[in-house]
């Protein structure tokens, strides 16, 4: 008989393997950047692309970037992060950027430092030619992101599994997108992932808390709230899904 963990971990390297085969987000002969923040989903994400890429075909490489961001008072563990990437025989890339807050006061704090992170992403992805940067976001990150641009700006869309870019030479891959966010919050503490030093001051200020409460009443009437949303999402995108 199975133990919990040995469950969670065959749940959740099914959803991953599923999105991969769905949303044809791998191809034979990628090199894929891995954006690593030092969070559980990044982790969890690092950790599965870097096994993946040890099966035969697609074939693919792996390797991984930490951007440090010098006016946001956080702290990563990097020694942990290097010793993490060492472990899974990948490469990882350390460097450092910052964003002047006053120059845009139309955006947030979160908006800005996410925004100058991805234009790190693309440089060293281009530095080191990888054809694709896959981010840690999951399912949940993906159905609040289409509630607040659905509440603030009046439409519907956000995150997509794969997002070709059209000024870069680059595509977008999240192949935690059918993994739960409390899924991988038991599989980090299952595989004993540590914690960063230091939280962001501003992440209890986002309004992406507000949209966690209000999908939790949501699920409360109606526990297929979930499934029914992504659903909508899917049929959205303009991507093709090998279903």
């Amino acid at each position: 008989m199975m133990t919990e963990g040995e469950r969670l971990q065959l749940k959740i390297g099914r959803l991953f393997h599923k999105a991969l085969r769905d949303y044809r987000l791998i191809d034979d002969g990628d090199k894929v950047l891995v954006g690593l923040s030092g969070g559980k989903d990044s982790l969890t994400l690092l950790e599965l692309l870097a096994k993946r890429s040890r099966v035969f075909m697609p074939r693919f490489q792996v390797e991984a970037a930490f951007v440090r961001m010098t006016n946001i008072p956080y702290q990563n563990d990097e020694t942990y992060l290097q010793e993490y990437a060492a472990e899974l025989n990948i490469p990882l890339h350390i460097t450092e950027t910052s964003f002047d807050e006053s120059s845009d006061t139309r955006h947030t704090h979160c908006f800005l430092c996410s925004w100058q992170r991805r234009k790190m992403l693309f440089e060293m992805a281009k530095q080191l030619n990888c054809n694709k940067i896959a981010l840690g976001h999951n399912k949940d990150d993906i159905i609040q992101t289409a509630l607040l641009n659905l509440t603030f700006q009046g439409q519907f869309g956000g995150m997509r599994p794969k997002m070709k870019m059209d000024k870069f030479p680059m595509t977008l891959i999240r192949p935690l997108c059918l993994i739960r966010e409390e899924d991988i919050r038991q599989y980090a503490a299952l595989n004993n992932f540590r914690q960063q030093l230091k939280n962001c001051p501003y992440e209890d200020a986002s309004q992406r808390n507000s949209m966690k409460e209000i999908i939790a009443r949501l699920e409360q009437l109606n526990p297929e709230f979930e499934y029914s949303f992504y659903r909508a999402l899917e049929q959205k995108w303009d991507i093709p899904i090998n279903k």
